[in-house]
């Protein structure tokens, strides 16, 4: 398959960034039950599944894999953006294009999103997404990090509580 086609894969499994505009603010942190209430809605609109997900102050990560014979991210990520950007108080600077345009200067206007290839593609973008709170240096452990699916995982079995990632996960950059 031609890489610009492996991203329309109906029913497969994304990998995304999602980053803030202005990556000094804090918005999706200080804004966490608006944030889950958006994907909440957003789910429910049109489904699809978090498999792993990681919210930083100012960008996130997550894994979702789409109902079969759906590839249609493009369109969750629009509802999710324009539905939080809606709900939070207006306050930040906006470029004459965007004022034109009637956009709130919240999100950058892309993502970047990879198609999940095999069980070991899987994990290593499970165990990067788990580790990005230590990467980014909001927190020492894994474990301390309050937005992140780790939590479920380790529920699950899946993680250990004192899990830390290994040297290869360390020096990845998927962002």
């Amino acid at each position: 398959m031609p890489q610009y086609l492996r991203a329309f894969v109906p029913g497969g499994t994304f990998f995304f960034t999602v980053n803030l505009l202005d990556r000094r603010r804090k918005l999706l942190t200080e804004n966490i039950d608006v944030l889950r209430g958006v994907f909440q809605t957003a789910r429910r609109r049109r489904p699809f599944t978090v498999e792993a997900i990681v919210i930083l102050p100012d960008h996130l990560h997550c894994i979702w894999t789409l109902p079969d014979g759906d590839a249609d991210f493009s369109t969750r990520w629009h509802d999710i953006k324009s539905r939080f950007a809606a709900k939070i108080p207006k306050g930040e600077r906006l470029s004459d294009r965007r004022l034109r345009k009637g956009e709130r200067g919240i999100w950058q206007r892309r993502f970047w999103e990879h198609v999940i290839r095999d069980e070991r593609d899987y994990e290593n973008h499970l165990d990067y997404i788990h580790y990005n709170p230590v990467k980014h240096g909001h927190v020492t452990s894994v474990l301390d990090w309050p937005y992140s699916s780790f939590h479920r995982f380790v529920e699950q079995g899946i993680y250990d509580l004192d899990w830390g990632a290994d040297n290869s996960v360390r020096s990845l950059e998927m962002e």
